[in-house]
């Protein structure tokens, strides 16, 4: 009994990545500073995270649910909880409808436009493990579901959806995305094998670094046009500065060929950009 009280949230963590929330969990603290110009309500702010987590939570376990017959078959995730019988699809359906429950809860806590719009980000979760079955273009997906994360805390402290916040939510979006590419290398040899779809799959190894590089060219395009349109200071601007700095060191860490380093291209860096981005955003606001 106490291995699994003590255990069980120990496997859901690691089930979900909790750690990886730093991915998504900054840049929707960039969307609620960006819209509110300064520092949003702490009651805002407390309602973004928890949708955040509940949404992340949700996505994750729909990823792993949907595809553990796949992670099954995969040498790479063949240890995963699921494949692995250390968590059952009932305890996983389980968290689902837990972190369902607690993503609905925070939405109707906030601006009421975001009730209107909170399926959206649903059916984003449910159809991406599909995608990989049927189309090349899933990372463009994976994108658009992390890309909506500014958009809705934007949403959530403002009530509104002016062309900035997309624009910060298409930068996002490109960056998952870019990344995603990467991420698709370590399984070139299973998807094709098993007759899954990624971009890897589809343009190879070469294809994948210059797809990456367009997509994050595009990030940085996509942060300077938002802000062109707000009232942003200096610090905002060497926020983007420091992005594309990051984004440019991740691209120098691998190449075709050489992809000994590509753990740390794809997880800590990427962790690095979003921290230090909003460590820009908020020091700017602060300073306004």
């Amino acid at each position: 009994m106490t291995e699994t009280v003590v255990g069980l949230p120990r496997r859901f963590a690691s089930l979900v990545k909790l750690e990886h929330t730093v991915f998504a969990l900054p840049f929707a603290y960039v969307g609620a500073f960006l819209a509110w110009d300064g520092v949003p309500r702490g009651r805002d702010l407390l309602w973004v995270t928890v949708a955040m987590v509940g949404a992340r939570t949700l996505a994750m376990s729909l990823n792993r649910l949907i595809d553990a017959e796949l992670d099954g078959r995969n040498p790479r995730t063949a240890g995963r909880e699921l494949p692995g019988g250390t968590l059952t699809p009932l305890q996983v359906g389980g968290l689902c409808v837990l972190s369902l429950g607690v993503f609905l809860t925070a939405v109707f806590q906030v601006d009421p436009l975001v009730r209107w719009l909170w399926p959206v980000p649903v059916v984003l979760f449910v159809v991406y493990p599909y995608l990989k079955r049927v189309t090349w273009l899933c990372h463009a997906w994976l994108g658009a579901s992390l890309g909506l994360a500014p958009v809705g805390a934007w949403a959530a402290v403002t009530g509104q959806l002016p062309w900035e916040a997309w624009a910060v939510g298409g930068a996002v979006a490109f960056w998952v995305a870019g990344f995603d590419l990467f991420y698709a290398l370590f399984d070139l040899e299973h998807d094709r094998a098993e007759g899954l779809h990624s971009w890897a799959t589809r343009f190879g190894e070469r294809g994948v670094f210059l797809g990456a590089r367009l997509h994050h060219l595009a990030t940085v395009g996509l942060l300077t046009l938002a802000g062109a349109g707000l009232e942003v200071g200096i610090l905002y601007w060497v926020g983007v500065i420091a992005v594309g700095a990051l984004l440019a060191y991740e691209h120098s860490l691998v190449r075709p060929g050489a992809l000994r380093r590509l753990d740390a291209a794809f997880f800590t860096v990427n962790g690095v950009i979003s921290i230090v981005f909003f460590g820009f955003v908020l020091a700017d606001a602060l300073a306004s």
